[in-house]
C-alpha cells in the first residue's frame, strides 16, 4: 500500500457509520521509542474482534507525549499495514492552528481517512476563535470534532458545534460531557459519538450515538464492541462497571499502560509524566482479570502484579 494516494480514504457515509473505534495505545521500548512489533500485535488483537476504526496517537496513544514527526510516521505505519482491514482516524489537534494546520495535512498525505480534533487549550479563544480555528482544518479533509472539557478545561459550546454542522467536511463530533449533550445532538440529527466508555452503553442505545471511540477496548475489545454494537445488554454494562472504575481512577491512559503491562502484552515501559498505578491498584486488576476470567482480556500470558522495579520509567527518548 502506498501512501502517495492509491488507497482509496473512506467516504463521509462509511466514517459516520463507525460504531466501534479503538484509541490504540503506542508501545514503548526499554529506551522510550516506538515499538512498532508490539504496536502491530495490539492492532491486530483490535481487528480479530471486528473493530471498525483504529484512533491513532490520540489521548490513549499519548499523542501529547509525541513528535509531531512521530506522530506521522505512527499514522503511515497504520495506514500501511492496517488501512485495508480498519479505517484509520489520526490525532491531528493542537492549542496552535498552525501546528493544527500543518498535522492534518500531513495525515492526509499518508493515508489516514479522518482526523480527529481536540478545541484549543490553555490559551484558549472565543466561540469565534473556535469556529475560525476548526475551519481552517476542516478545509483540508473530514474531522471529527473532539470535546472533553476536562483536560481542555474549555466546553466546546452547542452554537459552535452547529455552526460547524454546516461544514460538509465535519464528520461529527466525540463528545465527552455526557449523554444529555449526546441526546441532545442526535436529536438535531448530528453525528456523536461518545469518548466515556462508562457510558457507552445508554449513549448509544438510549441517546442514539452512532458508536464509541473506546479506551477499555484496549483490554476487552470483543466485550466493547458487544457492548455498542450487538445491541443493548444492561447486564454487561452492569457487569464492567468495576473494570471501568478501575481503569479511570487515575487519567487516562495511567491505568490502562499499567493493566496492559500486566497482561503481558506490552513492555512495562512508561513515558514520564505517566507512571504505573501503585501495587496495591496492581492487585485490584489482576482480581478482576481472575474474576471476569483471563480469555477476555487481550493476550495469552497469565496476568501478573508486577514489582515497582519491573517498570521501566523513561523522561528522555
Amino acid at each position: 500500500m502506498s501512501t502517495t494516494g492509491v488507497r482509496k480514504r473512506a467516504t463521509m457515509e462509511e466514517l459516520r457509520s463507525l460504531r466501534m473505534v479503538t484509541a490504540v495505545k503506542t508501545p514503548y521500548l526499554a529506551n522510550g521509542r516506538i515499538d512498532l512489533d508490539t504496536y502491530d500485535n495490539l492492532v491486530n488483537m483490535q481487528i480479530a474482534k471486528g473493530v471498525d476504526g483504529i484512533l491513532v496517537a490520540g489521548t490513549t496513544g499519548e499523542g501529547s507525549l509525541m513528535t509531531w514527526d512521530e506522530q506521522i510516521m505512527l499514522i503511515a505505519h497504520t495506514v500501511k499495514s492496517f488501512g485495508d482491514k480498519v479505517k484509520v482516524i489520526g490525532n491531528g489537534g493542537s492549542n496552535c492552528t498552525s501546528e493544527a494546520i500543518t498535522a492534518t495535512e500531513r495525515g492526509f498525505a499518508v493515508g489516514m481517512d479522518a482526523a480527529m480534533h481536540i478545541n484549543p487549550y490553555y490559551g484558549k479563544t472565543s466561540s469565534e476563535g473556535l469556529i475560525a480555528h476548526y475551519n481552517c482544518v476542516l478545509s483540508i479533509g473530514p474531522v471529527i470534532i473532539y470535546n472533553v472539557p476536562a483536560r481542555t478545561n474549555h466546553d466546546i459550546p452547542p452554537s459552535v458545534v452547529e455552526k460547524l454542522a454546516e461544514h460538509p467536511n465535519l464528520i461529527g463530533i466525540k463528545e465527552c460531557i455526557g449523554n444529555d449533550r449526546v441526546k441532545m445532538y442526535t436529536s438535531k440529527g448530528l453525528h456523536v459519538w461518545t469518548g466515556t466508555d462508562r457510558e457507552s452503553h445508554d449513549a448509544r442505545w438510549e441517546c442514539g450515538a452512532a458508536g464509541l471511540y473506546s479506551v477499555a477496548g484496549n483490554l476487552i475489545p470483543g466485550w466493547m464492541k458487544e457492548l455498542v454494537v450487538e445491541g443493548k445488554n444492561p447486564s454487561l454494562n452492569a457487569k464492567l462497571a468495576p473494570l471501568f472504575d478501575w481503569i479511570f481512577h487515575v487519567p487516562t491512559p495511567v491505568a490502562l499502560n499499567t493493566a496492559l503491562a500486566q497482561l503481558g502484552v506490552i513492555k512495562p515501559v512508561f513515558r514520564l509524566p505517566h507512571v504505573p498505578v501503585p501495587i496495591e491498584k496492581r492487585r485490584e486488576f489482576v482480581n478482576l482479570v481472575k474474576e471476569f476470567g483471563r480469555e477476555n482480556f487481550v493476550g495469552e500470558k497469565d496476568v501478573q502484579v508486577l514489582d515497582d522495579e519491573d517498570f521501566i520509567i523513561v523522561a528522555r527518548y
